[in-house]
């Protein structure tokens, strides 16, 4: 797990300086604390943050040539199966001089070129610098679990793992990407290819992208796809899902460092522990979090509860509102964009204490896309079966009772009314009418042509034909699996130099979530039915099926306590307030409502706020 950054002057020509490459890496130094690497080559410049898990020795520093000094590599990641790579490679006469998977990776590329990709198990951001072709290469994992960056400029082109580095090779600061606007108010965050700074891109999960003195292409070598037309029945898919479960996590508790397993007490990460212990782990290091907030913001007995079972090493962290307060304005400028998942402020104190312990942490992220965990899966469902009454019934009879009875009915009431590609956009949609009332006069027309639908449309047109449940798999796959839960991992655990891996997330997971039949993920109304039916004696069944609480974080409260003066000072004497996106007196309106108990604003003010501290951040 690294830091890489570059700077390809195709146009121009011009000479990269080291200078320019160490300021680049200087804006992100926790990244990689166990050393810094440069490499220029006249318009070529690379830099490499390293910290080291595997084959820790210098040998091992980055970047790193071919023998021939024909090929450098600069690599973000792991690649889990890297002993297997080395075999093959040297069954076929090659020669090692590290234990690296730097090296297998390298060797790979030089051998197979962009065919290698096919081969790898692991996470991984890496630019592979051709110097007799003068041709550059990024490429990313196949899932996103490590982020990479880009900004063509009127010289050539500049990369690197986070934004913020980007930032200190451009002529002049990039303005919001106000395209982004309806999409980030909507969901949380900014889904798709574009990042909230107007010019600067994320390479796409899956992807790989060239760049020569002729040419820049990006172009797929991995996608999710959906086959499942044969059903071999549950008892195969159930011994499948136990065969995968091992096979996963055994790869990733490869490291010459200490590991541990961030455990909620949930299904996922519970999942990784009794696997490991069945693996034959013989001391595991278990990480959770408690907010001192009551039972309902809190799975600490749940986390105990597994924890003693199998006799790990527990440490728990408990948060409170001031270190909440504390630590928001530092969360947004390791974030670089604005993302509302207040979770993760709770994660970056977790992976501070983890630290202490161990170097590598492994989670449960990415259970839920491959087994359909998500609730609001069901209530699409249902809507599906609601919508295949006849539509007069809907409208005259049952749709003007169900607006009647409840705020929840009503909503799911009116969503039924749309097809699939237009009511779901995401597990963290927020209700279209609460956020369209802000938009400005000014503001709204932009919002209606680069509206939240027009980044998600792309995603169900390529998958055209699929099941429902597998359509929604698909989105989130793509968009709030990657931009919002990943980054957020990667940037949490990053800021304290500590590796996140996430067994759940080995893309072979997803290849057999797209063979498996939709009726195994929700079965008798029961989400992630195939992977909790595998843990059955493994865990017991009052822990695999309980209520899901997923890391709650008690925002709401918050706002109208600790951070009550905090929210009116940022947004009433703030950067946002002048951009003339929003209604103020709206704005002003729902402040005090929050504030007074008359009415639930958090979903709207989080995200304000958040935008907030980002112009006062990056603008």
């Amino acid at each position: 797990m690294c830091g890489i950054v570059g700077i390809y002057r195709f146009k121009s020509q011009r000479p990269v300086q080291p200078s320019e490459i160490d300021i680049m890496c200087r804006t992100m130094s926790y990244r990689g604390p166990d050393g810094q690497g440069i490499y220029c080559d006249g318009a070529l410049g690379f830099g490499h943050l390293r910290l080291s898990i595997i084959d820790t020795h210098a040998r091992s520093n980055q970047p790193m040539h071919t023998t021939d000094q024909q090929q450098v590599i600069i690599y973000n990641g792991e690649l889990y199966n890297y002993v297997e790579l080395r075999e093959q490679l040297q069954q076929q006469g090659e020669h090692f001089v590290t234990q690296s998977d730097t090296e297998v990776l390298l060797k790979s590329w030089q051998t197979q070129g962009v065919d290698c990709l096919s081969q790898l198990n692991g996470m991984f951001a890496f630019a592979i610098w051709d110097k007799q072709q003068q041709s550059l290469t990024l490429a990313r994992d196949h899932t996103g679990i490590k982020p990479l960056y880009y900004a063509l400029t009127p010289e050539g082109l500049v990369f690197a793992s986070e934004i913020k580095a980007i930032l200190t090779q451009l002529p002049q600061r990039p303005t919001p990407n106000v395209r982004l606007l309806d999409a980030f108010m909507s969901l949380g965050y900014c889904p798709g290819e574009e990042t909230f700074f107007t010019g600067i891109y994320r390479l796409r999960p899956g992807h790989i992208l060239t760049v020569s003195s002729t040419h820049c292409q990006q172009k797929a070598y991995w996608d999710l796809k959906f086959s499942s037309n044969i059903d071999l029945g549950e008892a195969v898919y159930l011994q499948q899902t136990r065969d995968l479960l091992q096979d996963s996590v055994r790869l990733q508790l490869r490291s010459d460092v200490p590991l541990g397993v961030f455990l909620s007490g949930g299904v996922d990460s519970s999942a990784v522990v009794a696997t490991m212990r069945q693996l034959g782990v013989p001391e595991i290091n278990t990480f959770s979090i408690n907010w001192d907030y009551g039972k309902k913001f809190s799975e600490a007995p749940y986390a105990q509860q597994v924890a003693q079972m199998f006799n790990t090493r527990h440490h728990e962290f408990t948060m409170n509102a001031q270190n909440f307060c504390d630590f928001l304005p530092q969360y947004v400028r390791y974030m670089d964009e604005p993302v509302t998942e207040a979770a993760a402020i709770s994660l970056f104190y977790i992976a501070k204490q983890a630290r202490e312990h161990v170097t590598v942490v492994l989670s449960g992220e990415g259970a839920d896309e491959v087994f359909g965990g998500y609730s609001i899966y069901r209530f699409m469902a249902w809507l599906d079966t609601y919508r295949c009454l006849p539509k007069g019934m809907r409208q005259h009879l049952l749709d003007p009772i169900l607006q009647k009875l409840h705020p929840t009915l009503r909503k799911y009431s009116l969503l039924s009314q749309l097809p699939l590609n237009e009511r779901y956009l995401g597990v963290s949609l927020q209700e279209r009418s609460s956020v369209m009332a802000l938009y400005s006069q000014e503001f709204l027309p932009i919002a209606l042509e680069n509206g939240v639908r027009t980044l998600t449309m792309p995603y169900y047109a390529k998958v055209l034909g699929a099941t429902a449940q597998q359509q929604m798999q698909y989105l989130d796959v793509k968009t709030w699996l990657v931009d919002d839960l990943l980054i957020k991992a990667d940037r949490m655990t990053m800021a304290n130099s500590l590796e996140l891996r996430v067994p759940f997330l080995d893309h072979r997971w997803l290849d057999f979530a797209g063979r498996l039949p939709s009726r195994y993920r929700l079965k008798n109304g029961e989400p992630k039915y195939l992977l909790k039916k595998s843990l059955e004696g493994i865990l017991p069944k009052s822990l695999l099926y309980r209520r899901k609480m997923g890391f709650p974080t008690p925002v709401s409260a918050l706002l109208k306590g600790p951070l009550n003066s905090v929210m009116f000072d940022s947004l009433n004497g703030g950067r946002l307030r002048q951009q003339g996106y929003f209604k103020w007196d709206v704005v002003e309106k729902m402040l005090q409502e929050h504030t007074q108990g008359v009415a639930e604003h958090h979903r709207i003010l989080w995200p304000l706020m958040v935008l907030e501290q980002w112009f006062m951040a990056y603008q």
